[in-house]
């Protein structure tokens, strides 16, 4: 199952019906603190990035709110340097992709984004928040087998929680990975607790979800 099929199936209707609490972009804030625990306790380091990922919709109001959404990030880019790129692809689904070193101003541009399609009424176009981690490759914690691998903390918006992905190579993941950040974050965030909806989001190549 590629990228696109799983969000189809398991960040869009489906979920959407099994749905077991509402969900709030205010739950991002909670990676505010997550990623210090990732660093301190984890040995992952932010990798600068995160995305936002969204399905079209072929609307005047729409592609209003999306102009709303880009004048937002490029505000923010002159005040706090967070750089926010768009991508488009052919099965209709759409990433802001947001890059900085400063953690924090990840989360606020992302919050922001999120916020604006739910009060211009497009809250149910949002799949999913991505926020990716690479293990340290020096200090306690670092080793051969686990050095610059790259996870992410995944928000599904239809499920109102966040779960681990740590793919390993092709369309492989690292369950014991996935479980040591669960066992160290739940509480700290909302984890999604049917391990069925922990959907992968395959990275294209050697590449991130978002191409």
């Amino acid at each position: 199952m590629g990228i696109f099929d799983s969000l189809r199936s398991a960040l869009g209707i489906s979920a959407e019906t099994d749905a077991t609490r509402a969900a709030s972009p205010e739950d991002l804030f909670g990676m505010s603190t997550a990623h210090m625990t990732m660093q301190a306790d984890l040995r992952y380091d932010p990798t600068g990035e995160a995305a936002l990922c969204f399905s079209n919709v072929d609307s005047t109001a729409f592609a209003e709110t999306m102009e709303e959404v880009e004048a937002i990030l490029e505000a923010g880019e002159i005040e706090t340097g967070t750089r926010a790129r768009f991508v488009g692809d052919s099965h209709g689904y759409q990433w802001v992709v947001l890059e900085d070193d400063d953690f924090e101003d990840l989360v606020t541009s992302i919050h922001f984004a999120a916020d604006t399609f739910v009060e211009q009424g497009f809250g149910s176009r949002l799949l999913a928040a991505l926020f990716s981690f690479e293990k340290a490759t020096t200090g306690p914690g670092a080793g051969p087998a686990s050095e610059g691998q790259v996870v992410y903390w995944v928000y599904s918006f239809r499920r109102g929680a966040f779960y681990p992905f740590a793919p390993s190579g092709g369309h492989e993941r690292d369950s014991a990975v996935e479980f040591k950040l669960e066992s160290v974050l739940d509480g700290e965030l909302t984890v999604e607790a049917e391990k069925e909806y922990w959907y992968p989001l395959w990275p294209e190549g050697d590449g991130r979800p978002w191409g």
